[in-house]
């Protein structure tokens, strides 16, 4: 199980991504998640994964997409947070290059790490920070191209 945030500044509506310090795809950018750990809800280790990889303590506020990825035996689960940068500014940790807010016109879609993140990605980016749509499922994520 993976999980992570799509977390955005509350003031600003830009999205926090982090360039990876480690392979898979070192130099590439990502949102802030990795594996869920023992005995860990889905949310609380995604919030977690934000401290870790980007140094900011997030709000989580709910589930933006879950995504099946039955060729590498995976479940990527991507949920919707925001963040208060004056109150916990981000600052890049150990599997990060540097971390860096992104308007959603911005976001480096031709440097996404993976696929399951560039999706949940463009799905927040045209449908939800705007309102519109609340979660997507993928039953199977396609390979990469």
């Amino acid at each position: 199980m993976i999980v992570g945030c799509i977390a955005s500044d509350a003031a600003t509506g830009k999205v926090l991504l982090c360039r990876r310090a480690i392979e898979p795809r070192r130099g590439s950018w990502t949102v802030p998640g990795g594996f869920l750990e023992a005995n860990e809800a889905a949310d609380v280790g995604a919030a977690r994964e934000s401290l870790e990889e980007a140094g900011v303590t997030v709000q989580v506020k709910s589930l933006l997409a879950a995504y099946s990825v039955p060729r590498i035996s995976q479940v990527h689960m991507w949920f919707r947070a925001s963040f208060d940068p004056l109150l916990s500014p981000p600052k890049f940790g150990p599997e990060s290059l540097e971390v860096k807010l992104f308007a959603p016109s911005e976001i480096p879609f031709d440097n996404i790490a993976f696929p399951s993140v560039e999706t949940a990605l463009r799905f927040w980016r045209d449908h939800v920070h705007d309102g519109s749509v609340d979660v997507q499922t993928v039953t199977r994520m396609p390979p990469p191209s």
